[in-house]
């Protein structure tokens, strides 16, 4: 963070305030754990601190110290509009536009706070009254803590936002393997562990938890895997039926597409999943190199993200988006080609 921004933030800071923290829509594991580092921080500095969810997120991820505060604005609308109503300072993190809050958007956009964004994502938005945005970080969490750490307050991490932290980082750096996991990145997640981050105990929670049906449907999206060689393209495909059939919950395909990327010769990932309660075909694509999963996504589903991790939807159905996608894959043969 540099120092035009660091100074403002001190401003914004200077005396008690009512500030809410805002994640985005569906949120993950890293929209979690930098919410509650940034909150547990703030609560520290003698802020009154609310955390407010669009809607509700994965049972792994509700272990972690201080979930239960979060209010789930799909559950508690009044409580969640009485904050953003009362707030003095708003935070947003883990997100570049503000339709990435659902129903939240409108009342975010009419607030009379002051909003701040924490995020790491490509093509921010400028709804912002200041911005930490930084797109080669691993990891919104991350930034929280090089924000703690500009504002020389280091000295109040304790074991529950080293928790937090170490959790936004491991999840969205895939346990600390994709590109933009740096040496920094390490060595904070050193400090975190230090600072009493139990990095066993935290990955069995979240990655070691999961339900007879969870595992068979991991089973399922593997037999419906389609690799496409002259792209160097594969996908994965669940339906509303076969998610209903083995008892789907929230966050249930999370790291599915990566089954898909890990294959030999495969460069671009994708896992469409058609929604339980909407039209709604909800994507995530990965991609190896340079090839951006973030300009595919933003240019063709509705979406966006990171080079190598984006996220996209479609209004048509399952069968009509996914061969809307494989219609398009010639356009970028050569860009495939290339990264293979």
């Amino acid at each position: 963070m540099n120092l035009e921004t660091t100074a403002k933030v001190k401003k914004l800071l200077n005396s008690s305030k009512n500030i809410v923290v805002v994640g985005h829509n569906n949120p993950d594991g890293d929209a979690i754990g930098s919410c509650l580092g940034l909150a547990n921080y703030l609560n520290q500095k003698g802020h009154q601190v609310d955390i407010i969810m669009p809607n509700d997120f994965p049972g792994f991820l509700k272990w972690i110290p201080e979930a239960s505060s979060i209010i789930n604005h799909e559950i508690d609308s009044e409580k969640s509009k009485k904050a953003i109503s009362q707030a003095d300072l708003i935070f947003t993190l883990d997100f570049n536009s503000l339709d990435r809050t659902g129903e939240l958007q409108k009342y975010l956009e009419n607030a009379t706070a002051k909003i701040f964004m924490i995020d790491h994502h490509l093509q921010p938005d400028t709804y912002a009254t200041a911005m930490y945005s930084d797109d080669t970080m691993c990891s919104t969490s991350e930034m929280v803590y090089h924000f703690i750490e500009a504002l020389d307050d280091l000295q109040f991490l304790n074991k529950q936002i080293a928790t937090q932290l170490y959790v936004g980082i491991m999840t969205d750096t895939g346990s600390f393997r994709f590109p933009a996991t740096t040496s920094t990145t390490h060595r904070v997640v050193a400090n975190l562990i230090d600072k009493g981050a139990e990095n066993t105990i935290i990955h069995q929670n979240v990655y070691d938890t999961n339900s007879l049906e969870r595992i068979k449907l991991l089973g399922l999206a593997l037999k419906n895997l389609i690799v496409l060689p002259e792209f160097n393209t594969a996908y994965i495909s669940l339906s509303k039926d076969e998610l209903n059939a083995l008892n789907f919950n929230k966050g249930d395909t999370e790291g599915f597409v990566n089954y898909a990327l890990s294959m030999q010769g495969i460069v671009f990932a994708v896992i469409f999943i058609e929604g339980a309660n909407d039209n709604i075909i909800k994507m995530s694509l990965r991609s190896k190199g340079d090839f951006s999963v973030n300009d595919f996504a933003y240019k063709h589903f509705n979406g966006g993200g990171h080079t190598n991790a984006a996220g996209g939807k479609s209004y048509k159905s399952l069968s009509e988006t996914i061969s809307h996608f494989i219609d398009i894959l010639p356009n970028y043969k050569e860009a495939l080609s290339n990264e293979s």
